[in-house]
């Protein structure tokens, strides 16, 4: 009984001794993870800096420098939802331009049931909301001048959001890249061509070297259109709609201005040569990539604007 009425005793004091030597002791910093230092700006990629920004600047429209060169400022945005038009990918933002080319797109969407036989357009990308380069996907499309519009014909529903991401657009090219694809090539793709060639503002469509030797043989009649419908690499699923620099922007820097003719000539033959169809080597070191110094200067307040 005696030592059973001890040993409580004995405990607690043992605990109290063990608490007061854990007092005495240092408390336990947190263990901090050193976080790697933000690369400086001037470090950093032109796109990977343009491609952070979600909204355009305030003010008047100013396209600045060159189609594969420059950036945006005062854009404003093609609803994802028209009356003729539905723009795809959003999640990549890419819905903004300059006024002159969202009114074309607005244009060319509204007039192409009656001329065309679709009931309007599936939109790519334009640009970001201060243009500049872009993370994926394109050289150009940085003042805001260029637009994407599908060729895949108009559905007939509003499209969801996942379908807007995950729908594969439309190739009317041949498997050997010689001639259109019979299958998928309609009147209807004839008459988006001629009208987007057909805007007023617009400069040039490139368009995949198949598709404009097809126009070229099969188009009887007036022929002048086809002089805008420039071949390029690619563009089996898609135009690549270029309008002009707007009238007063004198930082906008034009291109050299379409070649006479319709373009139906040797210049078209090269496209299906050896030489063209011939990959170029890869470099041996990746290329340096377009930083903030080397776009405009005006494009550095683009950047840093509200």
């Amino acid at each position: 009984m005696r030592g059973s009425a001890v040993r409580p005793v004995v405990v607690v004091a043992a605990i109290a001794a063990l608490a007061s030597i854990a007092a005495a002791q240092p408390a336990a910093k947190p263990e901090v993870v050193a976080q790697p230092a933000a690369k400086p700006e001037a470090a950093q990629p032109a796109k990977v800096l343009f491609g952070a920004k979600s909204t355009p600047t305030q003010g008047p429209a100013r396209a600045i420098g060159f189609y594969t060169r420059g950036c945006l400022s005062g854009a404003v945005e093609l609803p994802v939802d028209g009356p003729h038009w539905q723009v795809m990918r959003l999640s990549r933002n890419r819905n903004w331009g300059h006024p002159n080319l969202v009114a074309m797109i607005e244009h060319l969407a509204t007039r192409l049931p009656e001329v065309g036989g679709w009931q309007g357009i599936l939109v790519g990308d334009l640009a970001q909301p201060r243009g500049g380069p872009t993370v994926t996907g394109h050289a150009s499309h940085q003042i805001g001048l260029d637009a994407d519009i599908w060729v895949t014909p108009f559905p007939d529903h509003k499209l969801s959001r996942e379908e807007r991401e995950d729908m594969a657009p439309m190739n009317v090219v041949a498997a050997d890249w010689n001639d259109i694809n019979p299958a998928n090539w309609t009147p209807q793709h004839v008459a988006l061509y001629k009208a987007a060639s057909e805007e007023p503002s617009v400069e040039r469509v490139l368009v995949n070297p198949a598709v404009k030797k097809a126009l070229c043989r099969d188009t009887k009649g007036d022929r002048s259109w086809l002089r805008k419908l420039r071949p390029w690499y690619g563009h089996e699923d898609h135009i690549h709609v270029r309008i002009s620099c707007p009238a007063g922007h004198k930082e906008c820097r034009p291109q050299p201005p379409v070649p006479p003719g319709d373009g139906c000539d040797k210049s078209l033959d090269w496209w299906f040569s050896k030489e063209a169809r011939t990959p170029p080597k890869p470099p041996a070191k990746p290329p340096r990539p377009i930083m903030l110094a080397d776009l405009p200067a005006a494009c550095a307040a683009v950047l840093h604007a509200p």
